[in-house]
Formats: C-alpha cells, structure tokens, sequence
C-alpha cells in the first residue's frame, strides 16, 4: 500500500510556522542567519516564478539539523518565488523511537536513506498528491566539500573539487529538483488530462 502522503501533507506547517512551532530561540537565530546568506539570482527567480503546475512539497526536517539549517532556508527562498509550490514541513525529533506513530516518525520511517533516518528530506508530489520524486540529504556540492575537507583535493583534474560558493552551489542544485519536478508536472499526460490541456 502506498504512503498516505497526503494526509500527512494536509496536516504539515508552512516555513514560518514550523520554526515558530519547534524552533527554540537558538535554532531560530541559526535559520534566520542562514537565510540572508540565500538569494536566489534574477534568472532563477524568473524560472520559478514561470512555474505553471502545482507542486505540493513536503520536508520531513528536524530545527536541531546543521543540515536542515543550510538548506530549508533554500527551499523556503524557492518557493517563495512561486505561486504554485505549496512547502510544507514535518518535525522529526533529534531521537525519535521507530515505532512510534507520530506523524514524523511514520515519515521518517518511510523516507530513510542509506538504512538510517536522515533530514532533510523533500518528497516532491502532484497536485494530486502522488509522488513524483524523493530527495535529500544533502547535495553533490556539500558531499564534495565535506569530502576534501577530510581527505583534501580528491583529484587532480579538480573532477570532485568543491564549490567555492557552497549556498550559491547549493541554492542551484536543489533547484534543479523543484525544475525537472514542474517539468515532468507539465508533461504529465495524466495531469494534462486532469487539467483539461489533452
């Protein structure tokens, strides 16, 4: 049986409120200052602003997360940009129990990675709620930074070196999701179909 991401969307918070929900003063002061470091480029913000399809994002994330911190503040700036992104976020406890029923321990269940339990998270759905792509934890560019910061240059080409601007890599990585999810959104014979475009 499929997951009901669409209950658990329904009953997910916006940006805003899910800091002001979870988020002590600390973990806020971090977000906060992690989000004006974000800005997405003119061209960027006029690929989304063109989005035409509406695109439910869900974020299973946790407010204690360093990873959380340097890449929400990102989707947030994103979807900003765009009447049809609809972001809504789960908390996941820093230790949560497995079998627990919260609704962000069922999330954190189904959406692990690598065996493990990891924020964030971004389940990317169609306006009718089915799931179109699953991705996270973290990107290509922080992957490679992390990498070289603990075994240095990977290679001498410079093949896996990391970027020099880590939240503009960023920033364009994880908007190359939100991108080839509207695309396929578009395309969708399906959708077109639901929205009387076949």
């Amino acid at each position: 049986m499929p997951f009901d991401f669409k209950s658990v969307f329904e009953n997910a918070l916006p940006y805003d409120r899910f800091l002001d929900t979870y988020a002590s003063a600390d973990d806020k002061k971090r977000w906060v200052d992690f989000a004006a470091k974000v800005q997405l480029s003119p061209e960027q913000k006029s690929l989304v602003a063109g989005f035409r399809r509406k695109m439910p994002v869900l974020c299973l994330a946790g407010v204690w997360c360093g990873d959380c911190v340097n890449a929400c503040p990102i989707f947030h700036a994103i979807a900003k940009e765009s009447s049809t992104i609809d972001l809504r976020f789960v908390h996941r406890e820093r230790n949560f129990l497995p079998q627990a029923t919260d609704a962000g321990t069922r999330l954190a269940n189904e959406l692990s990675i690598c065996g493990g339990p990891r924020v964030p998270v971004l389940v990317f759905l169609s306006e009718d709620f089915y799931e179109c792509e699953r991705f996270g934890e973290r990107t290509l560019a922080t992957y490679r930074q992390k990498v070289a910061s603990r075994q240095g240059a990977s290679c001498s080409t410079g093949l896996f070196a990391p970027p020099t601007d880590i939240v503009k890599a960023n920033v364009a990585e994880w908007l190359t999701h939100f991108e080839r999810i509207e695309l396929m959104l578009q395309i969708s014979p399906r959708l077109m179909k639901l929205n009387g475009e076949a």
